[in-house]
């Protein structure tokens, strides 16, 4: 079986481009609020490039951020430095398995846009919850994004999903041809992705695969509360609305018991 982690490395340069055109920052003012209503640095597992932490950073919260990719960690400490934030964000390349930090440490953990469901393996998830459970401040919160209805997406083949200049007219020309593929019988979706840079004359084709298990907001509750967290709510929009399975966001909030 592959490891959740595969390809993110070979993501890094095109993450915050894609991002800025699907989910963007819509989802930040949900996860900041909660920074703010923390006392004490919060921790977010999986902060790749920083695209949370960040903007939490420039709102006087200071983030701890844990991420597996060297790749991803080297353009957030750039972007951290550029914005003379480095009193506030404290980087470091870790395994969300086996968290580095004393007991007790954060009176909150964010675990945004489906970070948990790279985790492949039922021991690797266990193991998370733990570690977190572990860090996390008596009664604190541990904040979640599934992303939503992963089993319902359709397969499609060599799609062109976004096209596009990065760093204006003078920088290279996007291209991102997209495949999903489902694996029901291990409940995987798996995304294979081609990024087409074209710059000038000049071509370069990346290609890579992302894969995300398959966990419906029911799963996952039952995981948090067998690993000792108590839910405190099932939010189904980034403003506080009710979760239904037919929600286009899927947010757990639990607390350490």
């Amino acid at each position: 079986m592959a490891e959740g982690h595969e390809g993110w490395d070979d993501y890094a340069p095109f993450y915050d481009w894609e991002n800025a055109r699907t989910l963007g920052r819509r989802d930040v003012p949900f996860w900041r609020t909660l920074a703010l209503q923390s006392v004490g640095p919060v921790l977010e597992l999986g902060c790749g490039t920083g695209r949370i932490s960040i903007p939490l950073a420039r709102a006087g919260v200071s983030v701890v951020g844990v991420d597996r990719s060297e790749a991803m960690l080297l353009r957030a400490r750039t972007r951290i430095r550029r914005g003379r934030l480095p009193t506030r964000v404290r980087l470091i390349r870790g395994d969300i398995r086996a968290l580095p930090f004393p007991s007790s440490t954060f009176p909150l953990v964010m675990a945004p846009y489906g970070v948990l469901q790279s985790l492949l393996r039922e021991r690797d998830l266990t193991a998370t919850l733990d570690a977190v459970a572990r860090v996390l401040k008596p009664r604190a919160t541990f904040g979640i994004e599934l992303v939503a209805d992963l089993p319902s997406w359709n397969e499609y083949r060599k799609r062109v999903s976004l096209s596009g200049w990065r760093g204006g007219r003078r920088g290279s020309h996007l291209t991102l041809v997209e495949t999903v593929r489902q694996d029901r019988a291990r409940r995987m979706t798996i995304f294979d992705q081609q990024f087409i840079e074209r710059r000038g004359a000049r071509r370069r084709t990346h290609t890579f695969s992302l894969t995300f298990r398959t966990l419906s907001v029911p799963q996952m509750t039952r995981r948090l509360e067998k690993a000792g967290f108590e839910i405190s709510a099932l939010l189904g929009d980034y403003r506080g609305g009710p979760w239904d399975p037919r929600a286009d966001v899927w947010m757990i909030l639990a607390r350490r018991c």
